[in-house]
């Protein structure tokens, strides 16, 4: 049985610049390809705040699992997020695409096997929309596989909103308190939620990141949901999304699976379907 390879953590060490944000160290861990020659780079956009902490683990056995089949996968950890450099109230959208362009350029350069192997971006939730924006500043072609996206940020930064407003409704304080923050944030200011500072800068560039295909390239979208419901459907803003990147001539694939949401429950879950249809799905032959 051939020796699995172990995970390579280190710091990429970033110089501060105006567009990407302040410098400093990000966290990467990088699982490199089994076999002579990678069969693909697969660059990890991680969830928001306390979504990346609780996907820690099923993101960890999917980089290894693809490891496995072929290809080289870097696990970043974006500004403010995790052990990288700052806190959460330095970070903003574009400092976050910006660490994302780093990361595909560190993989590039690997060696010349790697250079010529297709690019990947593997989005989970915030970090789809991230991914996308991220790409239309490539100069390389890219792929995507994108776990439970959002259509749209702004979905995302209510229901990040509303941390707040669940907790501050327990104390009876919560009357008035979105347009608070909403005006907070439209001052310049930072509001705490959950242990975690939202930058005005953060919250401008969630609430306008749309999930639109790149208009310079296209390629593959592996699109995977998971729903722990028997009846369940695919949503008609997924629908009518995918139909849109299926219009800009993007190869679009969807699954809806049956699993935990584990990026949100209480305790830490794994959804082996995932796993197995992710890996799947980006060896699976171009439809």
């Amino acid at each position: 049985m051939p020796v699995t390879p172990r995970a390579q953590p280190f710091f990429l060490q970033v110089a501060e610049s105006g567009g990407g944000g302040p410098g400093g160290q990000r966290l990467c861990v990088f699982h490199r390809a089994h076999g002579a020659r990678p069969r693909g780079r697969v660059v990890h956009v991680h969830a928001l705040a306390e979504e990346m902490h609780k996907s820690r683990r099923m993101v960890a056995l999917q980089s290894r699992g693809l490891a496995e089949a072929g290809y080289s996968v870097l696990q970043i950890d974006l500004l403010g997020c995790g052990d990288s450099s700052g806190d959460f109230g330095d970070a903003s959208w574009a400092a976050w695409a910006a660490d994302v362009l780093r990361a595909c350029d560190w993989l590039r350069r690997v060696d010349d096997d790697h250079a010529a192997a297709p690019l990947w971006l593997w989005g989970h939730r915030a970090g789809a929309l991230v991914a996308v924006d991220a790409a239309r500043q490539l100069q390389e072609p890219a792929h995507f596989c994108f776990w439970q996206p959002p259509a749209a940020g702004k979905t995302l930064l209510q229901q990040f909103l509303r941390l707040k407003l669940a907790a501050e409704m327990q104390g009876g304080g919560a009357k008035g308190l979105m347009e608070q923050m909403r005006q907070q944030l439209a001052a310049g200011q930072c509001v705490e939620i959950a242990g975690y500072a939202l930058s005005p800068e953060l919250a401008q560039g969630l609430e306008a990141a749309r999930l639109q295909p790149p208009g310079h390239h296209v390629g593959r979208v592996e699109w995977l949901e998971l729903d722990s419901r028997e009846d369940a459907s695919l949503s008609p803003v997924s629908a009518q999304t995918q139909a849109q990147w299926s219009a800009a001539g993007w190869a679009v694939r969807s699954q809806l699976l049956r699993g935990p949401a584990f990026w949100q429950t209480t305790e830490i879950e794994d959804a082996p379907a995932l796993l197995a249809a992710t890996s799947a799905a980006l060896a699976a032959e171009p439809a």
